[in-house]
């Protein structure tokens, strides 16, 4: 008891403490009604997990890793004068993990999902900078843990939409090649012009067999202009089978052009496919949309209610308790001692 109390009150190094205390929430800001409505709830429910996880983090080698990114902790807890409460001679990760759980203590409360860290350094300034390393890994943490959380909730619906995307492009492309191929922008129209051609030259072959009609009426057979008449309603009527010939399939094997029922049979699944494609890039669009909301409206942050602070009075080693409980143990231990020897002695 004597060597322990020399040792506590001449050769240990005072202890600074600086305490932390945080917890993960979850903000839900509710849908677009709920939002108009007022509803709004800020819950850590839904952040235990979370918690859990940072718990077990902040004792872990990584933890102790990251803070020394940030703060040199060998230089911190090493102090050459006072081998029993400081780190010692080896540095390795290992070792400094065991000490790390000497000198941060961590509380988790599991009903209310609130975490305090008791960071305790050999100068208040370095208790500090610990404390405040410590707040800014488990943020970080948390921010990563929650970008993670919002990629596996969106990353079905975006692979729907880029897939949805490309089918848009390809028919575009394919309804593209097919007007550069035709040299027409819309058969439909084209068709309609071409139906107006037609009912002209039937109009005008009409015309012209009234003509020819009254020449022969009038004149003689072997009249110059019942020839002219006769030529004329000829060119009319092989101008419409050919304006004809071009809505049925095309005989002609020199003939470029496919009939323009096939086109118009092409172009309408081109434009069906189209349409198919936009009212799909418009739906995983919408789809994408929700999904980012509503993993947005889940995102984690980390709550501080306990600012590290500047300790002015180091409250470690607490010296009394350490003597108070060696004296009960050595006395515990004297006491089982001298009853084993009695013992044994009567036994004899």
């Amino acid at each position: 008891m004597a060597v322990s109390a020399f040792y506590l009150f001449t050769v240990a190094e005072d202890q600074y403490a600086s305490n932390l205390g945080f917890s993960v929430r979850k903000e839900d800001t509710g849908s677009a009604v709920e939002i108009l409505g007022g509803i709004t709830d800020l819950t850590g429910g839904g952040a235990t997990n979370d918690t859990d996880i940072l718990f077990e983090y902040i004792q872990s080698p990584n933890m102790v890793r990251a803070v020394m990114k940030e703060v040199d902790l060998v230089a911190a807890y090493s102090r050459p004068g006072d081998p029993v409460f400081s780190l010692g001679d080896d540095t390795r990760i290992e070792a400094l993990s065991d000490y790390w759980a000497r000198m941060v203590q961590v509380y988790f409360d599991r009903s209310s999902h609130l975490i305090e860290i008791r960071v305790k350094a050999f100068t208040p300034e370095e208790a500090y900078a610990i404390a405040n390393a410590i707040r800014k890994e488990s943020d970080r943490t948390i921010n990563a843990l929650s970008a993670v959380a919002r990629d596996d909730a969106t990353r079905y619906a975006r692979e729907e939409l880029d897939r949805a995307l490309e089918r848009l492009k390809q028919a575009r492309a394919a309804l593209t090649e097919f007007r550069t191929r035709n040299q027409i922008v819309d058969p439909e129209a084209d068709i309609q012009g071409r139906m107006g051609l037609l009912n002209t030259l039937q109009g005008e072959l009409a015309n012209a067999l009234i003509e020819l009609d009254l020449l022969r009426q009038n004149s003689r057979d072997d009249d110059p202009r019942i020839v002219q008449a006769e030529r004329r309603v000829d060119v009319i009527r092989q101008r419409i089978r050919e304006e004809r010939a071009r809505f049925s399939e095309d005989s002609d094997a020199n003939e470029e052009r496919e009939a323009y029922s096939q086109l118009i049979g092409q172009y309408e699944a081109l434009a069906v496919d189209q349409k198919f494609a936009e009212e799909a890039y418009v739906a995983s669009l919408a789809a994408y949309d929700v999904a980012l909301a509503d993993a947005q409206r889940q995102s984690r942050y980390l709550a501080t209610y306990i600012e590290p602070s500047m300790a002015e009075t180091p409250l470690f080693p607490r010296r009394w308790i350490i003597l108070l409980t060696l004296f009960g143990a050595l006395a515990t231990s004297w006491t089982v001692l001298t009853m084993i020897y009695y013992s044994l002695r009567d036994r004899r």
